[in-house]
């Protein structure tokens, strides 16, 4: 990483005409680049750690365990269903995932590309739902649930998380840069809203399609509090809900929360990882006109 910096600042100065910065600034920079990041990864390793070491051992100093304990992670199977929260988790995050995925898709289009009376108005309210903390909603959302019978549900933890008006936003203005002229050249050749929809914006809004299923999927895989609310029974517990009965349950053991904390979060590290490119360039190509 410090070397591709490196290469990046020689490239852009001979770019410019300036001399590169002598060697020494350049070492000064990347030691303070690898001490933020330092910094930045205590927390997570310290929380690796932890979870090699026995129970005795989670309060000494000493990150390094005396003797390493990779069974830690078998006992947390074996003491909640960890397996199943694992399923509840991506279950519900891929379905919340898809449909605010196809409705922003779908609502995007038609306050980017399509021309009806009172566009902009409606676009202006449905923005403004932004400004709703989500916090507000849990009541009304909640009653609602209850009076469709939808309490304790996979569908009732499913529903109210499938719109977003954050993800119409997003794709609206990333539509707003592929130019208006293949939509009038489609149009020529006799091809139908849906046609121009599904041919030939979604394929040019590729970028900005997988960068917010990737937002989507982390922000739902980690919920917390409507999961709380909404479940009763352990069959529906996700992985947040599930590692507080843990943690309350059976007793403080640190140890095998922070093999579980690891395993929670395994799933986001390689998803970012295997789809940052995706996800720089979505974010990048959408914020190219406001």
């Amino acid at each position: 990483m410090a070397n591709s910096f490196a290469v990046d600042e020689d490239r852009d100065a001979h770019l410019s005409g300036k001399k590169p910065p002598p060697p020494a600034v350049l070492a000064l920079r990347h030691a303070v680049l690898i001490l933020i990041s330092l910094t930045t990864l205590a927390p997570f390793i310290w929380m690796v750690l932890t979870s090699f070491k026995p129970l005795a051992e989670v309060e000494q100093l000493n990150p390094i365990p005396s003797v390493w304990h990779p069974e830690n992670y078998a006992e947390v199977f074996k003491q909640v269903p960890f397996a199943h929260y694992y399923f509840n988790s991506v279950f519900i995050a891929a379905w919340v995932t898809f449909l605010q995925v196809f409705t922003s898709c779908l609502a995007a289009f038609a306050f980017a590309r399509l021309r009806w009376p009172g566009r902009d108005g409606v676009f202006r309210l449905y923005l403004a739902t932004l400004m709703i903390p989500g916090v507000v909603m849990l009541i009304p959302n909640y009653a609602e649930m209850v009076q469709l019978h939808l309490f304790n549900s996979y569908i009732g933890l499913i529903i109210p998380a499938s719109f977003t008006a954050f993800g119409t936003f997003m794709l609206r203005q990333f539509m707003l840069t592929i130019p208006r002229a293949l939509d009038e050249a489609a149009a020529i050749d006799g091809a139908s809203p849906w046609v121009v929809f599904w041919d030939v914006i979604m394929p040019l809004a590729r970028a900005g399609v997988i960068t917010l299923a990737i937002f989507s999927f982390m922000g739902n895989y980690g919920s917390f509090l409507w999961p709380l609310i909404m479940i009763k029974s352990e069959y529906l517990r996700t992985l947040p809900v599930g590692m507080l009965f843990f943690d309350s349950v059976y007793g403080r053991q640190t140890n095998l929360i922070m093999a579980a904390s690891v395993m929670n979060i395994l799933p986001l590290i390689i998803l970012f990882v295997s789809t940052q490119k995706y996800l720089v360039k979505g974010i990048q190509l959408g914020a190219v006109k406001g």
